[in-house]
């Protein structure tokens, strides 16, 4: 059911998945942890816990499987050992769940990190609007390899025959004023991409945008009025 090979991890190892419509459009992006031979944990933000229950509850047919929804308190611990692997933040961390580790660092400075690394985030870089190569979900959420599962066949079709339209870039923005969501990305006073996540840094802001695939990664653009250029 999701687009990642979870059935070749070994217990204790973890990786992104996808699970997705027949389409390719994102229903939630997972991580799978393999917690024991036939024991797999599901981590889904907080609002898809339902929606990821339901839609494998619906799907499941005939399989010998047991799908519950557990709920559970996550701290990202970096440089840390022992919890489950992640990159979203573009150091080495790990998140820790239900073990009583007080965060280090605020919900902003996460988010800033998580924007410098350019990792898309469900309700802003992923929604219904965009597939997964578009956010760079196919290099870190999908196995080419594995067998069938819902959404396959468009992404595959546009990883061989094909190519996104336009790409996730972390753009680096003058002024201190956080852009909107959404808001347009000019290269010549033409619109060719939309700004989904910004954190203040400094003197300057940092977001993530999606721009048409054809502008240049070294070009300049226009966010709000203000110079963007991609971040150093």
């Amino acid at each position: 059911m999701v687009s990642n090979d979870v059935e070749g991890l070994a217990v204790g190892e973890a990786c992104e998945a996808l699970l997705l419509t027949a389409k390719a459009r994102v229903i939630a992006p997972l991580v799978a942890w393999r917690r024991g031979a036939d024991d797999f944990l599901l981590l889904a933000e907080p609002e898809l816990g339902q929606v990821v229950g339901a839609h494998l509850t619906r799907m499941r047919l005939a399989a010998k499987a047991e799908i519950e929804l557990e709920e559970h308190e996550s701290v990202v611990v970096f440089g840390g050992v022992g919890g489950i692997p992640t990159r979203d933040y573009g150091e080495p961390a790990v998140e820790m769940l239900d073990s009583g580790v007080q965060p280090t660092l605020t919900d902003d400075e996460l988010e800033l990190l998580r924007i410098r690394a350019g990792t898309p985030r469900w309700g802003k870089e992923i929604d219904d609007r965009v597939l997964p190569a578009e956010a760079g979900l196919d290099e870190r959420a999908i196995s080419f390899t594995k067998g069938c599962y819902p959404g396959q066949e468009p992404v595959a079709r546009l990883r061989y025959r094909g190519h996104a339209n336009r790409s996730l870039r972390v753009l680096e923005i003058e002024g201190v004023v956080l852009p909107e969501y959404d808001a347009e990305v000019l290269r010549d006073g033409k619109a060719v991409g939309r700004v989904t996540s910004a954190a203040g840094d400094g003197d300057c802001v940092v977001a993530l945008a999606y721009v048409r695939v054809e502008v240049p990664p070294d070009a300049v653009v226009e966010v709000v009025g203000r110079r963007a250029v991609p971040a150093g």
